[in-house]
């Protein structure tokens, strides 16, 4: 029994105890590992002791998302503070790639609650020290340096860089990768621009060795002249006309909020995530309907083959989110260049080979963007009365990554307006060649001879996005709205009465009922595709819904359907990979899951954005962007126009602009 003044000590800690809990600022559920728990996952897995083999190599940590019934409950204060946490872990040892889940509520006691081994094919992502190491064993390799010397090269002369080694019929029990070098001498930036064509070396990266090397033939090099895309590299600086610099201004400050990952701004809010893996991650996005006073979610949360058969470039297909990661691969963004100057900014963290925690700065950046684009505008005129116009600008914010791998560059932009929107660009890759004018070509170059020596690939470029929609509830059915030419009918009116018309259109209403039965091809698709609610209604009746629409690059993959690269990603052929994509089979992708019911059910809906690239000399010696996009629209979510109460602008009572002309 406690003595009267222990009791009441007791119960006043317990209190003080659980009054501190409640006051503490908890993790929303899909709030990205913090470093102190990154590192405390890898002190967790570490210790395991089913796992005897040495060393162990982490290629993945991330969080391992809750049911998503519960992120829903996350409103609940007492649901929330009982909600654990866990992550997910993939790491090698002892030749086996194993799964991991970690219990991470409380990072003063992790344990490993789960432990697998992945028996499929496929490898997970390579880590960059591995992909380092693999590029440096060309140095000490005699065979690798005789080819150097039969150019006229040194060893300073070149870098060399690790490339998927993917998938060709036979499954590898090693992991296996591609090295192939470039010429980084000569003063230029642009290496990627100088291949060493003709040498490709096969190595195995967890080995580290050399099991194969080739030099097939010796290709002229590529000058470095009007490679150099640094400013005051490519020619007299800033030549031919030079735009104006613009200037935000923003008297009353940033209109939007930050909130640890939840963001605020008009009538949207929504989580921002990062994963090693996949990037930014968007998540709970909801918009706010000022007639009903009620904030609505939108959604949950929201690969590149080559076309030259050679030798050295017909196993480039590379699949970047599942063999480099699209987060591990995210660069620092530059202040003023790759967003404005009213932008925040974002850090992300990931785990390196050993398991550590690694900041990446700057990776995500979040800004309110105003181009002069119109959100709506009317003039009315009736008889006499002077005429009435109303504008409203279209001001938009967006989230913003830029993603690097190899000599790709992926902006990748979610917009915000009434709808969001999602811009992805990408830059080139080029092949070394003897050719220095199109006159001597007599072959199939597969390609474009952009410069001297220099042949662009033909290739394409596809990104796929995962949006789980939740159209004001989970409950959700994906319809195809499909226009229906009708000629020759004797059109009558309303009234019953013939009319000249002679033809016409009209809409046929599909619901999808499988996966099978939703999977569209965007080139000849329906006039709509719709997501609704079925048991949520306007008014009127018309069930509440938002409308995909394509904005360009909807390219699907040309080739053959028993074509290894398609196999692995057949659903480029559908604009809507699995998890372990290095050197996979493609049994694991979107293709695969097709079977499911998806009328009235929570569905996810796969966007491929798609290119084909044919290049021009225009890309050289780099390339200018280019954007495919989509976006996701309310049709009958709103009982009328959203915007018809917004703000109409006024002048800033803190700017005074003049303008001139220069003397």
């Amino acid at each position: 029994m406690y003595p009267p003044l222990v009791l009441v000590l007791a119960i006043f800690f317990a209190v003080a105890t659980a009054i501190a809990a409640l006051s503490s600022p908890l993790p929303h559920p899909l709030d990205p590992l913090s470093p102190t728990e990154l590192t405390a996952v890898r002190s967790a897995v570490l210790a395991f002791s089913l796992v005897a083999s040495r060393p162990i190599s982490f290629h993945y940590v991330g969080l391992d998302e809750p049911e998503k019934p519960d992120v829903l409950s996350h409103t609940n204060a007492a649901a929330a503070a009982i909600l654990p946490r866990r992550a997910f872990v993939i790491a090698r040892a002892g030749g086996l790639s194993h799964e991991f889940y970690v219990d991470v509520t409380n990072t003063s006691a992790l344990r490993v609650v789960s432990h697998g081994i992945h028996d499929g094919p496929g490898f997970p992502m390579f880590t960059t020290e591995e992909q380092v190491a693999a590029g440096q064993l060309s140095r000490e390799y005699p065979p690798f340096r005789e080819s150097l010397q039969r150019r006229g090269l040194a060893l300073t002369d070149v870098g060399c860089g690790v490339f998927s080694m993917e998938w060709f019929g036979k499954n590898e029990a090693r992991r296996l990768a591609k090295v192939q070098c470039f010429i980084v001498a000569g003063g230029t930036a642009n290496y990627y621009a100088r291949p060493l064509e003709g040498v490709t070396l096969l190595v195995d990266v967890e080995k580290l060795v050399i099991v194969a090397y080739r030099d097939r033939a010796a290709y002229s090099v590529p000058k470095a002249e009007g490679t150099d895309y640094r400013a005051g590299k490519a020619g007299p600086p800033f030549n031919g006309a030079v735009p104006a610099p613009g200037v935000v201004v923003q008297p009353e400050g940033k209109g939007f909020h930050i909130d640890g990952h939840i963001v605020r701004w008009a009538n949207w809010e929504f989580h921002v995530g990062f994963d090693m893996r996949a990037g930014t991650v968007i998540s709970m996005a909801s918009v706010h309907d000022a007639d009903a006073d009620l904030w609505r979610r939108v959604l949950y949360r929201i690969f590149v083959p080559y076309m030259d058969p050679e030798e050295e470039w017909y196993f480039h297909t590379f699949m970047d989110a599942g063999e480099y990661g699209l987060g591990v691969s995210a660069v620092p963004l530059q202040p003023e260049a790759d967003y404005p100057a009213n932008a925040a900014y974002m850090d992300g963290y990931y785990v390196d080979a050993d398991g550590k925690p690694v900041k990446s700065e700057n990776i995500i950046c979040v800004f309110e963007r105003y181009a002069g684009d119109i959100a709506w505008r009317h003039t009315g005129v009736a008889g006499p009365i002077a005429p009435i116009t109303e504008v409203r600008p279209d001001v938009t914010l967006v989230v913003r990554m830029v993603v690097t791998v190899g000599n790709y560059d992926y902006t990748l932009d979610w917009e915000f307006k009434t709808v969001g929107s999602i811009k992805t660009v990408c830059i080139l890759e080029m092949k070394a060649t003897n050719y220095t004018h199109v006159d001597q070509i007599r072959d199939d170059i597969h390609g474009t001879l952009i410069a001297e020596n220099t042949v662009d690939v033909y290739h394409d470029h596809f990104i796929t996005y995962h949006l789980d929609l939740d159209i004001d509830g989970t409950k959700n059915s994906f319809i195809k709205n499909t226009i229906i030419p009708k000629h020759n009918t004797g059109v009558r009116a309303t009234s019953g009465a013939p009319t000249p018309r002679r033809s016409y259109w009209t809409v046929l209403y599909e619901v999808a009922e499988t996966e099978a039965e939703g999977q569209v091809n965007i080139n000849g698709a329906p006039a709509d595709l719709l997501f609704v609610n079925p048991s949520k209604k306007t008014k009127v009746g018309n069930e509440v819904g938002y409308r995909l629409i394509p904005a360009g690059a909807t390219a699907t993959s040309l080739l053959a359907n028993n074509d290894y690269p398609q196999r692995r990603a057949s659903y480029t052929k559908k604009q809507v990979s699995g998890l372990y994509a290095e050197q996979s089979t493609g049994d694991d992708n979107l293709a695969a899951w097709s079977k499911r019911r998806i009328k009235d059910e929570d569905i996810v809906l796969w966007y491929t954005v798609g290119l084909h690239h044919v290049p021009c000399q225009e890309d050289f010696p780099v390339m200018p962007t280019i954007s495919g996009a989509f976006e996701l629209r309310p049709f009958n979510f709103f009982e009328r126009n959203p915007l018809i109460r917004t703000r109409p602008p006024g002048n800033s009572p803190n700017c005074s602009c003049s303008f001139g002309r220069s003397g």
